[in-house]
């Protein structure tokens, strides 16, 4: 999976781990979970993909689940959002999960079944004001992820989207008391969701249990974007 290092990655990949799968992990810093196999990869670099690939099946063989977390944001209105906020995030964002699914795709083709997973977000369905571009990359892989099936599919490959809500990360824990509370307010279920409930979500994705679910967005946010 890429972007597992922190926060949601870290904790699908903990997920996976304690199911007894064999995990690799890349992300800039090259750091994993104890277990992990760690992998230093820069998703906006297609050689850089490539090489990362090659890694993990030298070490644990063809790459079954691909989970594309890895992203960035550069928050700003649109007024004063740059090219360079909007290229970044974008690039990182949606072409960094076309790049690692079509290089996950190649294996998954030749063993005839595979899992594809976006982390997406609420926010690509129901939109936020200063996520110009955070919104649309993740909308992005709403698209991808619904192609990919239609493409995919006849070789027992799926592609799915988990759209995360609000979660209790390190980001949001920094956040004003009064900012999560107004958070908190927008959710019919009155709390932030946690990242083993992503996990969870992922894990379920990636089972034989959900082999006839592909194309869909799973959203796990407390109902905040529910009808989107």
């Amino acid at each position: 999976m890429t972007g597992g290092n922190r926060g949601i990655g870290r904790a699908i990949a903990e997920a996976f781990l304690a199911q007894g799968d064999l995990v690799a992990v890349t992300s800039r810093s090259g750091e994993a979970p104890p277990g992990a196999f760690a992998v230093p990869c820069e998703v906006t670099d297609a050689d850089s993909v490539d090489a990362a690939f090659a890694a993990v099946e030298a070490h644990q063989g063809p790459v079954e689940v691909l989970v594309a977390n890895a992203g960035i944001t550069r928050d700003t209105l649109v007024l004063r959002m740059s090219e360079d906020d909007w290229s970044e995030v974008i690039d990182t964002n949606l072409s960094g999960s076309f790049r690692v699914a079509k290089r996950a795709a190649k294996g998954m083709l030749r063993l005839r079944r595979g899992r594809i997973i976006f982390i997406s977000s609420v926010v690509g369905l129901l939109g936020s004001p200063g996520q110009v571009n955070y919104a649309a990359s993740k909308a992005g892989q709403v698209g991808m992820a619904r192609s990919l099936a239609r493409e995919l599919g006849s070789r027992s490959i799926t592609a799915n989207v988990v759209a995360p809500g609000f979660i209790e990360t390190d980001m949001t824990a920094v956040l004003p008391e009064e900012q999560q509370a107004a958070y908190r307010n927008q959710i019919p279920l009155g709390r932030m969701g946690s990242t083993a409930e992503i996990a969870d979500a992922v894990t379920w994705l990636a089972s034989d249990a959900a082999g006839y679910v592909t194309g869909a967005v799973i959203p796990v946010d407390g109902g905040l974007g529910m009808g989107h």
